[in-house]
C-alpha cells in the first residue's frame, strides 16, 4: 500500500529544497534576464526544477516498500529522467550545443523504449494496429517531442507546474477506474513534488523551472502514458487527452513555424500561451485558463475514454479540435510583429 504518509513531506521537501537552489542562483548568478523573446520583465533565478527531480526520485523507494524499483517502469524512468535532468542541469549553468542535447533526448528515450517494451498495438476506431518497429520509432519521436514541447511549453509563471500536476492527478484518477490503484503511486508523488516547487513558481514566480525540471517532467510524463499503453490502449488514449493543452499549442506553433520557413531551433515567443499572456497583460488568467480546461474539459473526456463509453481515437478527436482552434484563436506559431 502507498505510504501516504510520505506525500505531505514529499510537498514540504520540494519546496525547501527549491528554496535552498534559488538561494544558490542567485549566489552564482544564474539569472534569466528578460530579452525581447522574454515573457517576463523581472531578472528571476532559474534552475528550480531540480528540486522536482531530487525530490521525487528519492521518494521512489519509499511509496510502496522498494517495490517500485524492480519494476521496468521504474528503470525507465529513472535512468532517462537522471540524464534529462543533468543534460538540462549543464545547459542551466552554460550552454550545450543543440546537436548533444539532441542526441541526449534520442539517448534518453530509445532507454525508455527498451524497458517498456516499445509502443503496443492500439485501437484506432475499433481495430487492433500494430505497426511492429514503424510503432517503435513513432515512440521514439513522441518521447523526444513531449520533452522538447514541454521545455517550451515553460515559458510563464506556473504554467509547466500546473500542467504536471493536473494531468499527473488526471491520470491517477483513471488508472482508479480501471481498479489499477497502485499505479497511481508515480504521478502522484511526482504531482506533490511539483506543488512544492509551485509555491515558488507560482505567479509572479520568484524562480523557473529551468530545463532540468521542465525536460525530466516532459519524459516522465511520456514515460507514464507509454506504460499506460500496455495495460489498455483506452488508458493511452488518456493521457494523450489530458495531455492535450501542451501537445496541441506546441504542435500547431511549430508546423505554421516551419511551413514559414523559419529555424524552430531559434527561440520566439509564438505560442498561443505566449500571444494570450501579452494580450492579458499577466500570465495568472492565462495559467489559471489551463487548469480549467484540464479538469472541466479534458479530464471528463479521459475518463469516458478510459472507461470505455467513448472510442479513443474518436474521444482524441473531439477533444483536440477545440484546443486547435482555442490555439489559432490566440494565434500560435503566427509571425510576431516587430
Amino acid at each position: 500500500m502507498i505510504a501516504w504518509t510520505i506525500l505531505p513531506l514529499v510537498v514540504v521537501l520540494s519546496w525547501l529544497m527549491t528554496g535552498a537552489l534559488r538561494r544558490y542562483a542567485l549566489a552564482r548568478s544564474i539569472i534569466d534576464v528578460p530579452n525581447a523573446r522574454s515573457s517576463h520583465t523581472i531578472p528571476t533565478p532559474r534552475g528550480g526544477g531540480v528540486a522536482i527531480v531530487v525530490v521525487f526520485l528519492l521518494a521512489i523507494p519509499f511509496l510502496s516498500g522498494f517495490d517500485l524499483l524492480q519494476s521496468d517502469a521504474a528503470f525507465a524512468l529513472v535512468g532517462a529522467g537522471l540524464g534529462i535532468a543533468l543534460l538540462g542541469f549543464l545547459d542551466d549553468h552554460g550552454h550545450v550545443a543543440a546537436r548533444w542535447r539532441l542526441l541526449g533526448h534520442f539517448l534518453s528515450a530509445a532507454w525508455v523504449l527498451y524497458w517498456l517494451g516499445g509502443l503496443p498495438a492500439v485501437m484506432v476506431f475499433g481495430h487492433a494496429v500494430d505497426v511492429g518497429w514503424w510503432g517503435h520509432a513513432f515512440a521514439l519521436f513522441y518521447l523526444v517531442w513531449l520533452l522538447n514541447l514541454y521545455n517550451f511549453m515553460d515559458g510563464i509563471d506556473g504554467l509547466a507546474s500546473i500542467e504536471a500536476i493536473s494531468v499527473c492527478l488526471g491520470g491517477a484518477l483513471l488508472y482508479s477506474l480501471l481498479n489499477q490503484q497502485a499505479l497511481a503511486v508515480l504521478p502522484i508523488s511526482l504531482a506533490c513534488a511539483v506543488l512544492g516547487f509551485l509555491i515558488w513558481n507560482f505567479p509572479p514566480a520568484k524562480i523557473f523551472m529551468g530545463d532540468a525540471g521542465s525536460g525530466f517532467l516532459g519524459i516522465t510524463l511520456g514515460v507514464f502514458s507509454l506504460q499506460a499503453a500496455w495495460i489498455s490502449p483506452s488508458l493511452f488514449y488518456g493521457w494523450l487527452i489530458l495531455l492535450g493543452v501542451f501537445i496541441v499549442d506546441a504542435t500547431a506553433t511549430l508546423l505554421r513555424r516551419l511551413l514559414r520557413g523559419e529555424k524552430v531551433y531559434e527561440a520566439h515567443r509564438s505560442h498561443a500561451y505566449q500571444y494570450a499572456s501579452r494580450q492579458y497583460a499577466r500570465h495568472l488568467p492565462v495559467t489559471l485558463g489551463v487548469l480549467f480546461i484540464n479538469v472541466l474539459w479534458l479530464l471528463p473526456l479521459a475518463c469516458v475514454v478510459t472507461l470505455g463509453l467513448l472510442d479513443g481515437a474518436l474521444g482524441l478527436i473531439i477533444a483536440y479540435v477545440p484546443l486547435v482552434l482555442l490555439a489559432l484563436k490566440y494565434r500560435a506559431g503566427q509571425a510576431e510583429i516587430r
